[in-house]
């Protein structure tokens, strides 16, 4: 007799970090190691750089104390990033100069992202990136 587990709902892992620089570096290596514990490195170049410019985004420009960061397995070679933090202000690309140091954060994310975008929640904002290994949008 063959037996198989039972469907509990998707696969997550979530976290809160101090908003402080160095929640970019722990949310971004978090986020790598379970890709590649649920058996997606595939993904882990694109998340890592989504995640560390959502999170940079939330230190950088809101007073959050704290920061969650959360991946949800949506598919078998899918998943969903999510940023919160307490700030109401919803994030905008930026159009930023040639010279410009800064501002192409959200462009990075769009461009790496099948999906993205953010919403209002009590308490603060979720920006959230789903992300395909097959790339389809």
């Amino acid at each position: 007799m063959t037996m198989t587990a039972a469907a509990v709902g998707p696969q997550r892992y979530q976290q809160r970090y101090p908003a402080k620089l160095e929640a970019v570096t722990r949310a971004r290596q978090d986020i790598a190691l379970v890709l590649e514990t649920w058996g997606l490195p595939h993904l882990v170049f694109a998340a890592a750089q989504v995640v560390t410019e959502l999170v940079a985004n939330a230190v950088e420009h809101t007073d959050a104390a704290t920061i969650g960061a959360s991946i949800t397995r949506t598919g078998a070679e899918s998943v969903r990033i999510v940023v919160t933090d307490t700030s109401h202000v919803r994030p905008a690309p930026g159009a930023p100069s040639p010279d410009d140091e800064d501002g192409r954060g959200l462009l990075l994310v769009d461009a790496l992202a099948d999906s993205w975008g953010s919403e209002l929640v009590h308490g603060g904002k979720r920006v959230w990136a789903e992300l395909r290994a097959d790339g389809r949008r």
